[in-house]
């Protein structure tokens, strides 16, 4: 996403079409005063592992007349925490939660957030936001720009280990100690945070003391080198100010309780019950504004299963899946309440490069060769989607139109095989080879039409590998867990090239989880970050792109289009391409729901 894989997010970035099961939504609960139990659930960060974690409470039943904004969001994150989550889902609570320095617009341009505003230096190699005063977190508690010091530290410290950790490298001292040694006898981590370009003053222009400093303003940044999109990067979620002290006693699924997610964002984290529901509620002391509804998170993962919870009225956005689009055709009302619009994420048929028999490029061509995307966009999407032989999709700086390399050709997929070190399909059946995804029903059926389309093309017999849909998301972000070959996705974060190529291909972005690893492409994205020429950095990245594709690192898929069911009393909806979440998320507090228009 995005979020973003994120995807895509943001980015960030998960498949819309990766759905798993999940039990009817229930009846809103109630905004009330968040409350504290101790509960049982498994959390797939530790595959399998049941630990005991504070989760917040069930409430009562809701006033009928409590205007609440029901969205089945599918499946429950992994993790909500803004330093270590990446994918779409985790993400969509965390801009519920938080507010970064800067945040976008209705046309995806940064504009203020938490910093009234900012100041680069001549060179670009400085970076000098200043805080709103009398900001308060959602518990009235100050907000200074000491928290956003901590946020930026926390995702560079090696010991958090987070998703997007290398993002902030342009920051002196951030590589350093993100990629240092904590085993090593000489390892100091203060020292090393000290080296970071990272520092909070208050008035008089010096450091701040503490998190009660009122006039601490002022977060100064300093890089190893230009970095003029560095603003639009302080949008994310890397950069929201989750509270140290609650991280601290939390624990490490402290994100996994209401008590602890204090944010300063538009809304309140008032309830979250582990795959089952998150309520929120309009915070109060946001400075933007307060939110006209409550809103509310289903975790309901098969589509089958949410659509008919939306036909029944017991939700209000969900997603529009291929699978449904007949029905909804060929109904007046349903057809009437769809929306569709473009998106910005790109999927991909990933290939593991550290395991057999995806070590051999040759191999990886001939698959990408026998992927016919143009057939899986109209029988498998319904025409959900574009497909695409490139990473950056149409309408965003960077993309390429014209692109042919590793189309579908069967006859270029058979002989690009017997031309592989393993000479054909016989020595590949022996692995063994498993196609992993997120266990539904729909996706099964996705998944053998695409393990169907590669045995008929290439010979090779694929292994179906149904995974619980959470355990899948942790399953592929980590290069030790990673499947030998899957779908997924990457949703913008922001629109710049940097953001689809440095963030995601550059040795220590998102895709070394499938083991891929460039010097010539990383000596590429690394000059078009520090051009200042706005032309020559575009060919720099152009050029990078074009090497990605030439080395087959995966079989791009198809581009998708955001595509979702919107009840009618749901008001003040605002699109964006980078809507990977649920439309309207770009701007929540703008959402109304109308009384009139609800069933009675």
């Amino acid at each position: 996403m995005s979020k973003k894989l994120f995807a895509i997010a943001s980015l960030l970035i998960v498949a819309s079409m990766i759905l798993g099961a999940c039990a009817p939504a229930a009846t809103p609960a109630a905004p009330v005063a968040p409350q504290v139990v101790t509960k049982e659930v498994v959390v797939t960060k530790e595959v399998e592992k049941v630990v005991t974690v504070e989760v917040a409470a069930p409430t009562a039943v809701p006033d009928a007349k409590t205007p609440v904004l029901r969205i089945n969001l599918g499946t429950y994150p992994d993790i909500i925490d803004p330093q270590k989550s990446s994918f779409v889902n985790e993400i969509a609570h965390l801009k519920l939660i938080y507010e970064g320095l800067t945040k976008f617009n209705e046309k995806l341009e940064t504009v203020p957030g938490a910093a009234e505003k900012w100041e680069y230096s001549a060179d670009t190699t400085e970076l000098t936001f200043t805080l709103r005063k009398d900001l308060k977190y959602s518990d009235g508690s100050l907000l200074n720009a000491k928290r956003y010091e901590y946020a930026l530290l926390r995702n560079i410290n090696p010991e958090t280990a987070g998703e997007y950790a290398a993002i902030t490298d342009e920051i002196k001292g951030a590589p350093e100690w993100r990629s240092a040694d904590t085993t090593a006898a000489d390892y100091d981590a203060e020292k090393s945070k000290a080296e970071v370009g990272v520092q909070a003053l208050d008035a008089a222009g010096a450091p701040c003391a503490d998190y009660e400093q009122a006039d601490c303003l002022t977060l100064k940044l300093t890089f190893s080198k230009p970095a003029p999109y560095f603003h639009t990067v302080m949008g994310i979620w890397i950069a929201f100010p989750a509270k140290q002290e609650n991280i601290e006693t939390g624990g490490e699924i402290w994100w996994n309780s209401s008590k602890f997610q204090i944010g300063n964002g538009p809304y309140v984290l008032q309830n979250l019950e582990p795959f089952v529901r998150g309520y929120f509620t309009p915070n109060a002391n946001y400075w933007g504004g307060k939110g006209a509804t409550d809103i509310e998170y289903r975790y309901i993962n098969d589509s089958a299963v949410a659509f008919e919870a939306y036909k029944n009225n017991e939700l209000d956005i969900v997603v529009a899946a291929a699978e449904d689009l007949a029905v909804i055709e060929a109904d007046p009302v349903l057809k009437a309440e769809r929306l569709e619009y473009p998106g910005s994420c790109t999927f991909a048929v990933m290939f593991h490069q550290l395991k057999e028999p995806f070590t051999d490029p040759k191999v990886r061509e001939a698959f990408a060769y026998a992927y016919d995307r143009d057939s899986w966009v109209k029988d498998v999407l319904s025409g959900l989607g574009s497909p695409t032989l490139t990473w950056i999709p149409k309408g965003y700086p960077g993309y390429k139109d014209g692109e042919t390399r590793f189309g579908f050709d069967p006859a270029k997929a058979v002989q690009a095989l017997k031309d592989s070190t393993y000479g054909g399909p016989d020595k590949i059946n022996a692995l063994g080879l498993e196609l992993t995804f997120s266990d539904t029903p729909r996706n099964r059926v996705r998944n053998e039409w695409l393990a169907a389309q590669f045995n008929k093309v290439l010979g090779v017999d694929l292994k179906l590998n149904p995974v619980e849909s959470t355990t899948y998301t942790a399953l592929t972000k980590d290069v030790k867990t990673a499947p030998v070959m899957f779908i997924l996705g990457w949703c913008a974060d922001y629109p710049d090239p940097q953001n689809w190529l440095s963030v995601y291909w550059k040795t220590g972005g998102f895709g070394e989880r499938i083991g891929y690893s460039s010097a010539d492409f990383d000596a590429l994205v690394n000059q078009a970050d520090v051009e200042l020429d706005p032309a020559k950095r575009a060919d720099l990245y152009q050029q990078a792109q074009e090497l990605l594709v030439s080395q087959a690192a995966v079989a791009f898929a198809w581009n998708n289009v955001n595509n979702y069911m919107v009840k009618p009393w749901v008001k003040g909806v605002t699109t964006t391409p980078q809507d990977s979440g649920w439309p309207g998320d770009i701007n929540p507090e703008g959402i109304t729901i109308d009384a009139s228009l609800l069933p009675k």
